[in-house]
């Protein structure tokens, strides 16, 4: 409640942020009424409105995929919201990285027009009761070890597709599964929104950028590039001719398990969009990696039209 609080003082002292030419005031709303009148009064009938889905904590990933947006956006809005629902019993909901300071001045950098932070009572109101759920898609990979989580997922981005009613939202390629299943859900539900998939944003030593990469320490922060080195590994031998799925994914698992501090807990080569098993690469091939290094759970993966 205390960090509540606090966060919302914060939605008064930082509302503005100065672009070159001028001051550009950037919107921040915490409530469903609020958003709706700005969405009413400020959003022209011919604008284009896009969505950046996000639970915070901006990394250099979350920047790029706004600036991305800004450029096909007239209007750019940003969800900054940690969904319990999307976090089982024993996960990290609690020390899931929060600042809200500091997103409000890295989202000031790219210039978006509104920052939508609404609290936990905001979105699941007392006595909420009503789910979202895509089946299938959601049984395997992430899926498989997180049971319910694609149903917090999909339900609260159709609350923010109902509240916001983007034109556009933007996802990153890192939760690849996670884009799928939202495009499903667009097709299935008649959502007017077209869904854009940004190519995975790494950090300069390869390593995906992820919220999560603060809870590594230092020695499985380096182990941790055992990740992007399995996934090139498996691309150069695609490249060299490689289709055998079976002979891929025993590569993938020799490099991994040559590192100590790496727990498997899946090595998936699917077939996009539908992520059915392929026994040979052909078409658009989806090769995913979930790992754990210490308490962090890190995914990657590549995407290859063979």
């Amino acid at each position: 409640m205390k960090d509540r609080l606090k966060n919302l003082k914060i939605f008064f002292k930082y509302s503005s942020t100065r672009i070159a030419g001028g001051v550009k005031k950037i919107e921040v709303i915490s409530t469903v009424s609020a958003l709706r009148e700005y969405r009413s009064k400020e959003i022209g009938i011919n604008d284009v409105v896009g969505l950046v889905p996000t639970m915070g904590f901006f990394h250099e990933g979350h920047l790029n995929l706004m600036r991305l947006a800004r450029q096909q956006c007239d209007r750019l809005i940003v969800s900054v919201f940690v969904n319990p629902l999307q976090f089982g019993q024993g996960e990290d909901y609690d020390r899931y990285p929060r600042d809200l300071k500091r997103d409000i001045d890295k989202a000031s950098s790219v210039g978006i027009d509104v920052l939508f932070c609404p609290s936990v009572e905001e979105m699941y109101p007392q006595g909420f009761s009503t789910f979202v759920e895509v089946e299938k898609l959601t049984e395997i990979l992430c899926g498989k070890s997180r049971p319910g989580h694609f149903k917090g997922v999909v339900t609260v981005v159709s609350k923010l597709f109902n509240i916001i009613q983007p034109h556009r939202a933007f996802f990153g390629q890192k939760d690849i599964q996670q884009a799928l299943v939202i495009k499903k859900l667009v097709r299935d539900l008649n959502f007017p929104v077209e869904i854009s998939i940004a190519p995975i944003y790494r950090e300069s030593d390869g390593l995906a950028c992820s919220s999560r990469n603060i809870y590594l320490k230092p020695e499985e922060r380096k182990a941790a590039l055992i990740l992007p080195m399995a996934l090139d590994r498996a691309s150069e031998l695609i490249s060299g001719g490689e289709r055998s799925s079976k002979k891929i994914f025993s590569e993938i698992a020799n490099i991994l398990t040559r590192e100590p501090l790496a727990r498997v807990e899946y090595i998936e080569i699917r077939k996009i969009p539908d992520l059915t098993p392929l026994e040979k690469i052909e078409g658009e091939v989806l090769i995913a990696l979930a790992v754990w290094f210490g308490r962090t759970r890190l995914i990657d993966n590549i995407i290859l039209e063979v």
